[in-house]
């Protein structure tokens, strides 16, 4: 349980939790959002297999934690999350901090969590948790429901005198659930593999929750099969197998987007194919491609005109395998794939080659952590330009290895993610790379990480700004404007000393201005009994242009600016080679 107590729930929920401490120890963090992101990044590290409570008083408290159970839902990953509420007897409202709807008095701050939770209650009577705790918990840990449930608690509920059946508090153990596939749907989906001539896998966050890497990675090399990764897939395959293809979409490798482009069959296992996998609907070209959706969530299965196959992922595969009664793809498509694979794995050596060049670029810096990082390292990042070079080029050997959140891409998840990490798996080092904006965000948590005695390493790499969204807009035709600090109306002497700051936190920290600096400072943080802080500048304007695909990001039709009229030519143009229909 995570907490951070104030006026609705540290005089109910706390005294139980203080009575409580050794069954269920307490942590203590230092801002809300950010103790709910390392309980979703603990959950993500286990797999969804372990979770974390999170409880807040009312008002701001509870509010504060909205955007992480937005993470946890676009994410699919379980976060318990216990707001305080107002007084369920309403004889005192309004109390500080209330926000009151003046033609409905049910309506509470902690009403701001229905959209964003999968499934929300207000608990008015003790008696209703024997219905929706339990309840609670069959979405934490479904595998096709599951993602932050959010149960609100009045103060005054909290403490009331209620009596509950022994057999309620029975241990309940909750199995994962594989159900296997529709024989329809399974000979279908067969049956048009057979056919494939050009067959592509994409692996998806599902594998991993499936626990299915041993099983995509037999059915690849029976089959022949190239594989592809989203963020949250990548690591399903190490990245020197045979038949991995590295990253697709928008931040995809050359390997994978040329694959996708001429596939004519596209097997999607466990992925919610969003616009950054797809190519907003454009990366995949063949006009008699069929898209398979190998899903336990049938939402997912269906997308985009899918020939749905809802199963758990290693139950499909392994059933699919099995269907497919030693079928092999074409030698030379696999062959195709593996020379386009040196090519994209000579690109990113050129990319993250050390150079003494200063300011080095991301992909130097993350060339840099990738060689300083053992196999069972953890690299841990969220937003910004990062994740897409990341995605790229990170070269991860073990499943665990690979931690970004990047359904919600949430500036601030960092730090906490990393700290989560570190609490579900303290036997690896994990390595944060953070953008300077991020940190400015959320780095309460270093604290936090000192504190609870848990070194990470973090990486800041400071562009002096939003370098990331300073290049989009400048790709969408716009002029650089309030991105980076200089186009801001700050001082261009502005300057921010995050070594000192860190420090402030409790933290080691140094800065590194070179690539052989920041080698010889990771030597120096691996090991450290304490959390440390390396500064390096980068540069804000260059990205590796390698790999990569087209994203909708709409450009405005009219303006006075020429640059912004060309992006839009460009922009209708891009558009018309994006797939139509469902």
């Amino acid at each position: 349980m995570f907490a951070i107590f104030g006026h609705g729930n540290v005089a109910g929920l706390g005294e139980a939790l203080y009575a409580a401490r050794a069954e269920l120890p307490t942590l203590r963090a230092h801002n809300e959002q950010a103790m709910a992101h390392a309980a979703i990044a603990f959950a993500k590290a286990h797999r969804r297999r372990r979770l974390l409570a999170c409880t807040t008083s009312i008002g701001p408290g509870a509010t504060n934690m909205v955007t992480a159970a937005a993470v946890a839902h676009v994410n699919r990953l379980p976060v318990l999350l216990l707001p305080g509420d107002v007084f369920a007897g309403r004889q005192p409202d309004p109390v500080l901090q209330q926000v009151e709807d003046f033609g409905d008095p049910t309506i509470t701050a902690n009403d701001c969590f229905r959209p964003v939770s999968r499934y929300w209650d207000r608990i008015l009577r003790p008696e209703q948790l024997m219905a929706s705790l339990p309840a609670a918990f069959d979405v934490l840990t479904d595998p096709a429901s599951c993602g932050p449930v959010t149960l609100a608690l009045p103060q005054d509920v909290q403490t009331e005198v209620a009596e509950f059946p022994a057999s309620f508090f029975q241990p309940r153990v909750h199995r994962l659930r594989r159900p296997g596939p529709d024989v329809g749907q399974l000979t279908a989906a067969a049956n048009r593999l057979r056919r494939a001539r050009r067959p592509l896998v994409i692996a998806g966050g599902g594998v991993h929750y499936s626990l299915a890497t041993g099983d995509l990675r037999r059915f690849a090399e029976r089959h022949d099969l190239p594989v592809a990764e989203t963020q949250a897939g990548k690591g399903a395959l190490p990245w020197n197998h045979p038949c991995a293809v590295g990253s697709i979409g928008v931040t995809g490798s050359s390997a994978a987007n040329a694959l996708a482009a001429e596939a004519d069959v596209i097997l999607a296992v466990g992925t919610r194919l969003s616009d950054f996998t797809t190519g907003s609907r454009a990366l995949f070209q063949s006009p008699d491609l069929a898209l398979l959706g190998l899903n336990v969530v049938p939402f997912d299965a269906a997308k985009h005109g899918a020939l749905p196959l809802v199963a758990d992922a290693r139950r499909g595969l392994d059933d699919l395998e099995a269907a497919l009664d030693g079928w092999r793809a074409p030698g030379d498509w696999i062959a195709t794939a593996r020379r386009l694979m040196a090519d994209w794995n000579r690109a990113v050596d050129d990319a993250t080659r050390p150079m003494e060049a200063t300011p080095p670029t991301e992909a130097q810096v993350i060339g840099a952590v990738n060689r300083a990082a053992g196999p069972r390292d953890v690299v841990v990042c969220a937003a910004g330009g990062l994740p897409g070079e990341l995605h790229k080029l990170w070269r991860a050997s073990d499943p665990d290895g690979y931690h970004l959140e990047y359904g919600y891409s949430c500036m601030g998840y960092e730090i906490a993610g990393g700290l989560g990490v570190k609490m579900a798996k303290p036997d690896r080092r994990v390595f944060v790379l953070v953008g300077d904006g991020s940190y400015l965000m959320m780095n309460s948590e270093i604290a936090t990480s000192v504190a609870m005695r848990l070194p990470i390493v973090i990486v800041v790499l400071d562009n002096h700004g939003f370098g990331c969204i300073n290049r989009l807009q400048q790709a969408c035709g716009g002029a650089p404007f309030n991105n980076l600090l200089v186009d801001s109306g700050a001082s261009t002497s502005f300057a921010i000393d995050f070594v000192a700051h860190a420090k402030s936190l409790g933290a080691s920290a140094e800065p590194a201005k070179t690539i052989a600096d920041l080698e010889s400072a990771l030597a120096r943080a691996r090991d450290a009994a304490c959390t440390s802080v390396i500064v390096i500048e980068t540069d804000a304007s260059a990205t590796t242009a390698a790999g990569g695909a087209w994203w909708d990001v709409a450009v405005p039709a009219e303006s006075a600016r020429s640059q912004v009229n060309a992006a839009r030519a460009a922009y209708t143009e891009a558009r018309r080679r994006r797939r139509t229909g469902r």
